[in-house]
């Protein structure tokens, strides 16, 4: 087997790949299997309270999601099926579409569980997880023996 130099900089490549061609990569990266395969992309942000998570996820309605706490992961499902069927005297066309996802993140110990809300808008489901109360640490106080 031998490697031959790639020209990269052809337009039907993407241009993040190596210097020589990688058929694993390839295929790999390929349309049909980053569709069977790909996660929606994921935003989260941090305020002082709160953690805001952002997770796109248009076509979707709120009753494709299912949002669960557990074992200190939060797991977000998400599935869509869609079927069409088409009659006509001589022809019988069925179609169907299935795709799902999960998406599971390790919360901090400082997650109110207990606590978190979700709602979807414009393709896009936001969840919000607030902070416990910080415990102040007191400094040890010196009790002095008379």
């Amino acid at each position: 087997m031998s490697l031959i130099k790639f020209n990269k900089r052809l337009p039907w490549f993407n241009t993040d790949i190596s210097d020589f061609f990688d058929t694993e990569d390839f295929f790999r990266d390929s349309f049909w299997t980053k569709s069977m395969v790909e996660q929606p992309a994921l935003n989260i942000r941090e305020t002082d309270k709160e953690f805001h998570i952002e997770l796109a996820a248009p076509g979707l309605s709120k009753n494709d999601f299912e949002v669960t706490i557990d074992d200190g992961y939060l797991n977000i499902y998400g599935k869509k099926s869609d079927k069409k069927e088409e009659k006509d005297k001589n022809y019988t066309r069925r179609e169907f579409n299935y795709s799902s996802f999960k998406r599971s993140l390790l919360l901090p110990e400082n997650v109110k569980e207990e606590d978190i809300s979700a709602h979807y808008e414009n393709g896009i489901l936001m969840l919000t997880l607030f902070k416990k109360e910080e415990t102040k640490v007191h400094k040890p106080k010196v009790v002095h023996i008379g």
